[in-house]
C-alpha cells in the first residue's frame, strides 16, 4: 500500500504532503490560512478528476480512438438529505459531487457514449461510492 504523509507545523494551516516522490501543498484559504495551496477538498476533487481523465485517456488510447482532450470540471456541495431526490440517506447532509465530462476529438456518438460510461469506472470514483472505513492510529 502506498503511504502519503502530511506534515504541519505552526505556521497557519499550510501543510506539506508527500507520497515519497511528489510533494504538493494544501492550505486554507484566507484568513483562516495562507492560501498556499489547494483546500482539502479541492484536492479530493483533483484527485478524482485526474482518475477520470486518466482512466478515459487510457480507454481511448488503448481502442486507438482519437480523443484529442478531455477535460473533467468538478464542484461539490453538501445538500440536505430532503433536498435530494435520488440519495439513499434519510437524515443529516449528503456530499454532492457533480462531475462534467468535455470530450475533444473525432469520436462517433458511440465512442462519447462509451467514455462517459468509463468515466464513471476509474478507480477513485468507485472508491468514493463505495463504502469507506478510516481507521486512526496514534504512532
Amino acid at each position: 500500500m502506498k503511504e502519503v504523509i502530511a506534515k504541519i507545523d505552526r505556521s497557519n494551516y499550510k501543510t506539506i504532503l508527500s507520497n515519497g516522490t511528489h510533494q504538493v501543498i494544501a492550505d486554507e484559504p484566507a484568513p483562516y490560512g495562507t492560501d498556499e495551496g489547494a483546500d482539502p477538498y479541492s484536492l479530493l476533487l483533483m484527485a478524482l478528476g485526474s482518475c477520470v481523465a486518466i482512466t478515459i485517456r487510457m480507454y481511448a488510447d488503448r481502442k486507438k480512438w482519437d480523443l484529442e482532450n478531455v477535460e473533467v470540471k468538478l464542484s461539490q456541495e453538501k445538500v440536505h438529505h430532503k433536498d435530494c431526490d435520488d440519495c439513499e440517506s434519510t437524515e443529516g447532509y449528503v456530499h454532492l459531487i457533480e462531475k462534467q465530462v468535455k470530450l475533444s476529438g473525432n469520436l462517433d456518438d458511440a465512442q462519447r457514449a462509451r467514455l462517459m460510461e468509463i468515466a464513471d469506472k476509474c478507480p477513485v470514483n468507485k472508491t468514493l461510492l463505495n463504502e469507506i472505513k478510516i481507521k486512526t492510529i496514534e504512532i
